[in-house]
């Protein structure tokens, strides 16, 4: 059984399950180059059928994340009934422009080819947080009883939902509107201290640690939900969300921002942000913590946008009510694709077992043939190695920054070591080295660790597997010191704890730097510059490359060099 899973809009993106496995899962927007692309996704149904080996009238389901009808989707597939729909449309359309000889809707070109599908094909709509749901519940690898917690800005009329999982069904327990958005909370102070709501929500959650929640105490609280005991007791209206649609992405605008910027003026950026983010947690923790004793157990299930801010994460760890946490890494809309599917699936078979996640390479790859061919082509001077770890671990102990691409490329938002820009951790300036000479980024966020799954005990308190980059944690006192350039201003990293099994060559190169260094972690960002999305092609990479200050950079086993010292 082959289902699609599409999402149109923010964050659009398309996946692929064959028989409940994951196959394909990838955003649109590391094709087109626009972040936070909310276009038809072409490239990326284009993509799945070609990692799957089909074509697409074996496709048997499209499952579509939203409640609503879509009909732009009817511009990506050439669904028999609704290309009749369309002919039966148009007539009546022509008729209309003949007399008031104005509008015509849209219509692709004919050099748009529309997906042909088979005739007996299957469309089903999947509400948005129901498929944020299935997708951190089914990717869980347990079928015991759950808390699914989803919660983000807004999607299909909800904010925030509770459900029940359990024996593969999930069962809702109770949802908010936009009244109850911790989300949008979020996103209006994000909005006011200057940055883009629906992507800047990082920036404020980083600067957070460098203030002091008293000093801004109180001043945010009537633009907050307010949650006591798991009810909504203060429902908030945030008006009528705006939204601009600007060089293919959405852009959004809460009425209120002018006012929350007026309070950063007045009490600092650093502090509002602190009062932010512990209200967030405050109100989050009041509404999640008591369902979980309702429910009688310790496991808790996140997806959705919210649940991308690791403080919160680690909040909900380390508060004693937690013994068994499941975030899925991609929590954001970007999920929406693999969520919906997995929904289809197991609507479909219920008797299915919940399949654990292992790891999010699920993007495009590049043989060595084919890398070989683009650096060819653009006479570019490089050597190629059959096993490029050590060599990378060697530029990396002299405090090189290296650019790593290998294998298939990550889905969701972290860097997971095969489209990462590397660097040595255990130097504080060479968080500021890398900042002015790639990232080009505010100087307060943090670098995230990549480190072996065998020494997480030597960095992590209160430690347990995380190989997706989605929770902080306190670090050690012994190792503050020892990887200051990862470590944040309020003493927490957040990690991606790499098995031998998941990515055995990213574990070899952590290996080998830890025996030339002591230290098995090195500091991990994503392949791309502020401001762009992470990279996918080799001719991006190389675009890179010579776009910024890069020392190196192994394209699979093929290594560019400025200055030649590998």
């Amino acid at each position: 059984m082959i289902i699609l899973g599409i999402h149109h809009d923010h964050d659009s993106c398309a996946a692929l399950i064959r028989d409940g496995e994951i196959v394909a899962d990838v955003a649109e927007e590391r094709f087109v180059r626009i972040k936070h692309y909310c276009g038809l996704p072409f490239q990326s149904v284009r993509y799945c059928l070609e990692a799957a080996g089909i074509r697409p009238d074996e496709i048997d389901v499209v499952a579509i994340a939203s409640k609503y009808q879509r009909p732009d989707i009817n511009h990506l597939f050439d669904f028999p009934e609704a290309k009749r729909q369309r002919e039966s449309n148009q007539r009546k359309v022509l008729n209309w422009i003949r007399e008031m000889r104005g509008y015509a809707p849209p219509h692709p070109p004919l050099y748009i080819r529309l997906f042909p599908v088979k005739p007996s094909i299957e469309v089903v709509n999947v509400e948005h947080h129901l498929a944020h749901a299935a997708g951190a519940y089914h990717t869980s690898g347990s079928d015991e009883k759950q808390l699914i917690v989803t919660m983000d800005g807004s999607g299909d009329d909800v904010s925030t939902a509770l459900w029940r999982g359990e024996n593969g069904r999930i069962e809702p327990l109770e949802r908010f509107g936009f009244e109850g958005s911790l989300g949008a909370f979020y996103s209006l102070v994000t909005e006011g201290l200057g940055w883009w709501h629906g992507d800047g929500e990082g920036k404020t959650m980083g600067l957070a640690p460098y203030g002091d929640p008293a000093k801004a105490g109180g001043r945010l609280d009537r633009f907050a939900p307010r949650f006591e005991d798991g009810r909504l007791v203060r429902p908030k209206d945030f008006g009528p969300p705006q939204t601009w649609r600007e060089t293919g992405a959405m852009h959004f605008h809460l009425r209120e921002a002018d006012e929350v910027a007026s309070l950063i003026r007045a009490f600092g950026r650093e502090h509002v942000a602190a009062e932010t983010q512990r209200l967030l947690e405050e109100q989050a923790v009041s509404l999640v913590l008591p369902w979980l004793d309702r429910e009688g157990h310790a496991n808790l299930t996140c997806s959705g946008g919210v649940f991308l801010n690791v403080k919160l994460n680690q909040r909900f760890w380390e508060s004693g009510k937690v013994k068994r946490q499941w975030i899925y890494p991609n929590a954001g809309d970007s999920g929406l694709a693999v969520g919906a599917a997995l929904h289809a699936w197991h609507t479909a078979k219920p008797s299915a077992p919940n399949g654990a996640l292992s790891h999010l390479y699920h993007g495009p790859s590049f043989s060595r043939e084919e890398i070989r061919k683009l650096l060819e082509l653009r006479k570019i001077a490089f050597k190629e190695m059959d096993d490029p770890a050590p060599v990378a671990a060697k530029l990396l102990a002299k405090d090189k920054i290296v650019a790593w691409f290998q294998g298939h490329m990550e889905s969701g938002p972290r860097a997971l070591g095969n489209r990462s820009i590397l660097m040595s951790a255990n130097r504080a300036e060479n968080k500021d080295i890398i900042n002015a000479r790639v990232k080009f980024r505010e100087g307060f966020r943090p670098f995230c660790p990549s480190l072996i799954e065998e020494a997480k005990t030597d960095y992590l308190i209160n430690p347990r597997d995380e190989p997706f980059m989605i929770t902080s944690f306190t670090c050690t006192e012994a190792k503050r010191a020892r990887v200051p350039a990862v470590v944040h201003a309020d003493n927490t990293l957040r990690p991606q704890t790499v098995s031998a099994a998941a990515n055995p060559i990213y574990h070899r190169l952590l290996s080998e730097f830890g025996q030339l260094t002591g230290e098995p972690l090195l500091l991990n960002t994503s392949l791309n510059i502020m401001g762009e999305p992470m990279i996918s092609h080799p001719r991006d990479a190389i675009r890179c490359f010579f776009d910024c200050g890069l020392d190196a950079m192994f394209l699979g086993n093929f290594l560019l060099e400025k200055n030649g010292e590998a």
